[in-house]
């Protein structure tokens, strides 16, 4: 089984070194188009390395694929990190390089960020990311979107986030957060969930401990986890 899901892993990176195909641009992505009782995992890396081991751990021993989307300044903080996502398999997508508002950016400096974060991912990774960009705080304009496709990047966003970043403070709570994935679940839903922590968030990573009850339940209640990647055959 682990050779299989090393050459599924080998192929899929085969296809993800190209462009996205033409029908996931002109328009934001928050959930795969399918009937399918399918869910995608993603994880966004601004901050540290807080329970990055953990996730990785979880998906190697459920077999469960998913995809990173770090900043470009995480990259660059962070080698080693990007290093082992990818070598565990896992896609690596584009979050910028420091996470700005893009509503308060000119164009120029839109394309500067989506670039400079490509250039430290390629660096750090030693491997070619997805071309998919993930908007910070999700902010996303008719006219950002067209920015980043035509860097040759698609406008992967997600149905819902699990919040744990907000950590329990916030009232937040592993289980809290493996309830709004669960509660979210849909044919082709994209679930957005975080690595490392802050001080804000109570320096814990509350999803990386939510991880596997997230995945239980899927499976559960009858739903696949999927690689993104299978988004760029079509």
């Amino acid at each position: 089984m682990k050779r299989l899901l090393a050459a599924a892993a080998t192929l899929l990176a085969l296809v993800a070194a190209g462009p996205p195909p033409a029908s996931l641009l002109g328009a934001e992505i928050r959930r795969i188009p399918t009937d399918e009782r399918v869910v995608a995992l993603t994880f966004n890396a601004a901050w540290d390395e807080t329970g990055l081991e953990t996730v990785l751990a979880v998906l190697r021993d459920r077999a469960a694929p998913a995809a990173f989307f770090p900043t470009g300044d995480f990259a660059d903080r962070n080698p080693g990190a990007v290093r082992t996502i990818a070598a565990a398999g896992h896609g690596l997508g584009n979050h910028s390089y420091s996470h700005p508002q893009f509503a308060g950016l000119t164009r120029q400096q839109a394309r500067g960020e989506v670039q400079r974060a490509d250039t430290a991912i390629r660096r750090a990774a030693g491997t070619d990311p997805l071309p998919f960009f993930r908007f910070p705080y999700s902010e996303t304009t008719p006219e950002a979107t067209a920015t980043v496709n035509e860097l040759g990047f698609a406008d992967l966003e997600f149905t819902t986030d699990t919040n744990g970043y907000l950590g329990p403070a916030h009232g937040m709570t592993a289980a809290r957060a493996t309830e709004r994935a669960l509660a979210a679940l849909t044919p082709g839903a994209i679930l957005q969930l975080h690595v490392g922590a802050t001080e804000e968030g109570g320096g814990q990573c509350l999803d990386a401990e939510a991880l596997p009850a997230i995945i239980d339940g899927a499976r559960s209640r009858g739903y696949r986890i999927v690689d993104l990647r299978t988004l760029l055959s079509g």
